[in-house]
């Protein structure tokens, strides 16, 4: 059961969407908690991909989220292929196909 602002419900109830975030939330809370109770810091958080399941807002609120939590981990590491999603972060990692084989490029 998941509680919002409009009352509780079933997860599956939920849409993909807004399930990408609640998955997002939990997974968040999950490794603060067991950092904290471990008396370790938090290193990494890996998102990758699913942003596809957002509008704008849900994007919008996803950027918000990671740039809220940014301070607890050392690194967080964001992948996409969605261009303003990308933009919204200082330092991009892009990697290209070439015939050599892959580049990456930081920026």
């Amino acid at each position: 059961q998941i509680a919002d602002e409009l009352g509780t419900r079933s997860y599956e109830m939920y849409s993909g969407g807004e399930a990408f975030r609640i998955n997002f939330a939990i997974r968040v809370a999950l490794s603060q908690l067991l950092a904290r109770r471990a008396g370790a810091h938090l290193r990494t958080l890996f998102l990758d991909e699913g942003f596809g399941t957002q509008d704008e807002d849900g994007r919008n609120q996803l950027i918000e989220a990671i740039t809220t939590i940014q301070d607890d981990f050392s690194l967080i590491l964001v992948i996409t292929h969605i261009d303003e999603l990308r933009d919204s972060f200082p330092v991009h990692i892009t990697l290209s196909k070439t015939g050599e084989g892959s580049r990456i490029r930081v920026h």
